[in-house]
Formats: C-alpha cells, structure tokens, sequence
C-alpha cells in the first residue's frame, strides 16, 4: 500500500458534514412529509457523530444518514484482516453512511458510503486510505431505473480511467454477496477501499464523485416510482426480502464490525437495519410471477451496460 501525499484531513471532515447535510436536504424534499432528526454523540474513547434518522415520511419508512469521525488507540480485526501489517497503529476513521427503506416496494432501498482512514505509529510514515461506494436492493425492479443506477456510477467513474467502473462494479457484486444464499443483495453499483494510489487529491477527488453521485443516482428512481400503488402481496414480499439485508448487514457487513469492534454508538451502527422485516420457511416465488423476475433476472452479477468487455 502506497501512502502518496499528505492528507488533509480537515478538508475531508468539511466536504462529509456538507455532504451529509445535502443528502439529508434532497430526501426530505424527495419525501415531502418527513424530516431527519439529529442525534449528536461522543464517543469515550475519542470522537463522535451526528446521527439523522427520518421515520414514517411519506416515502421513507425509514432512513439514516450518519456521520462519524472516531479515534483509538488500536485498529480492529475487521479493519487490518487484510492488512496485518497495520496491526497496533493507531486511527482515526471518518465517514458518511447511509441507508434508505422506503415505503414503496416498488423504490428500492439504497445504501452509501464514503469513508477515510488514517493509522499511525511512532517512528513510520502515516498510512491512509479513501474507501467507499453505493449500491441498490429492489424488490420489484425496473430495467431502466438499474440501468440509470449503473450509468450514473459509470459516468463518474470515467474520468479517472477505463477501469475504474468495471473494476469498482465487480469488487461491489463480489462484496454484497450472500454466501449462504448464493444470491446477490440486490443489482450492486460502486465499492472500492483501500484507495492511495492515486495521490491524496485524486482520491480524495473521487470519493466527493461517488458521495455526491448517489442523489443523482437515487433521486430520480425515487421520483418515477413514488407514486405507484401496491398491496399486501408486495408489501409482504418486500417484508421478506428486507430480511436479506438484516443477514447480510450481520453477518458480512465490515462497517457494522467496524463499528461495534471499536466501541461504537450502537444505535448509530444499526440504524441501517430497516424497521420492519419477515423471515418465511423455505419460500419459492411463483413461476413467472412478478417475485420470480427478480431471482431469476436481477440477483446475479450482470453486466448492465455493456461495458465489462
């Protein structure tokens, strides 16, 4: 791992408390009904955070919006597993995440992210790192709204490279995987991490476009599909699909590790579990049914713009 460059870290922390509050903005004015109440927090081992959480909107059944910046004195397992060579430094690590569970089974639920890390020691260089991403989980997708998703995170992606899409695309399909299930969480978008490579401004220049690319990506599937009408079938099946994202956010998610490794804000850390959800025994869509569409199209890796060669 490469640490080009010093970073700036006040800068970082200034573009994510905007970036929350402009996330925060939108939905509300996407939703119409509902604010983001604020939670303010510390943390006893260093830092804290503002939690905003909206409930019962009009089109958000439930959503968080946080931002954390934490220190101490020792990285956690989940963040050196793949770098044990950072084992006993020190951190700092601050960020911006999000979850949205509509009400609508036809508006998928989404997720982001955007975060920056710094481990130190006495005597070596500092290391740091930009890590990220968004992605999508419909119940009842449409094509266009995954294509929009997916072009919207191609687009911003290109001018930082060719690769970069297909690269952050794959690494987003590999990582919100459900093992146990072989299935997809839902039709993915961007995850990167362990970004330096590029020098401090670069990276840092690409995690404001994927941090800001998600209204633009989710905004618009919000506004085509709020005002749909469904019943007790999609929203039973949306109850049970909403179970996926409990065992995986469990189970898998390293954020949520992260969190409670390090002593974190415990109702902060699971403000992405949404608020209702059902588990059924050994259920099976109907053929051809609207529920099979999804399985049998939407939750598996695919290429969805022709771009991955």
């Amino acid at each position: 791992m490469q640490t080009q460059s010093q970073p700036d870290l006040q800068a970082v922390k200034t573009f994510l408390l905007k970036l929350q509050d402009d996330i925060c903005q939108t939905l509300e004015l996407a939703d119409g009904k509902g604010s983001f109440q604020q939670d303010e927090w510390q943390r006893e081992e260093g830092g804290g955070g503002r939690t905003r959480v909206l409930t019962k909107g009009n089109v958000i059944e439930q959503g968080g919006v946080n931002f954390s910046h934490v220190s101490g004195a020792q990285l956690p397992a989940s963040a050196t597993a793949a770098r044990p060579e950072l084992a006993g430094r020190s951190f700092e690590a601050m960020g911006v995440s999000l979850v949205i569970h509509p009400n609508n089974p036809y508006i998928p639920t989404s997720h982001a992210n955007v975060r920056f890390f710094l481990a130190t020691k006495p005597d070596a260089a500092p290391v740091w790192w930009f890590g990220g991403g968004f992605d999508l989980t419909p119940f009842y997708p449409f094509q266009e709204d995954v294509e929009h998703w997916h072009r919207v995170a191609r687009d911003l992606c290109q001018p930082f490279g060719d690769d970069v899409y297909p690269r952050y695309k794959k690494w987003c399909d590999e990582y919100f995987y459900l093992k146990h299930r072989d299935e997809t969480r839902g039709v993915g978008g961007l995850f990167f991490d362990d970004l330096n490579e590029w020098g401090f401004e670069k990276s840092f220049e690409f995690m404001r476009a994927v941090g800001n690319g998600y209204l633009d990506a989710y905004v618009p599937i919000i506004e085509r599909r709020k005002g749909l009408s469904f019943g007790e079938r999609e929203r039973q099946f949306q109850l049970y699909r909403r179970g996926r994202y409990v065992e995986f956010n469990l189970v898998y998610d390293r954020g949520t590790l992260f969190g409670l490794q390090t002593g974190g804000r415990t109702e902060s850390i699971l403000m992405s579990m949404p608020p209702l959800a059902r588990w059924e025994y050994d259920y099976q869509p109907a053929p051809n049914s609207p529920e099979a569409n999804l399985y049998q199209h939407f939750l598996q890796p695919r290429d969805w713009l022709g771009v991955d060669g």
